[in-house]
């Protein structure tokens, strides 16, 4: 499995750019590249391994319950 996500240099700027803009909005404060960047490394790091995971979870039992129906029209 990959360790990493990888984004590509539009994704990353994409994703900065909604982190300043969230900042501004909702908290009335001003972020800069690096802040917001930082920030994103920290959510890639630390909680996207999470969401992956559970989507994960979430296909593997959307699938085996589809594989349970194929075999359930066997019988």
């Amino acid at each position: 499995m990959k360790q990493n996500f990888e984004l590509t240099p539009q994704q990353k700027e994409e994703m900065t750019t909604a982190i300043k803009t969230y900042f501004s909005e909702e908290r009335n404060e001003e972020l800069g590249d690096l802040a917001a960047s930082l920030i994103l490394d920290f959510f890639m790091e630390k909680l996207a391994p999470k969401f992956y995971n559970l989507g994960i979870e979430d296909a593997h039992a959307y699938m085996s319950s589809k594989l349970e129906d194929i075999f359930e029209i066997q019988k």
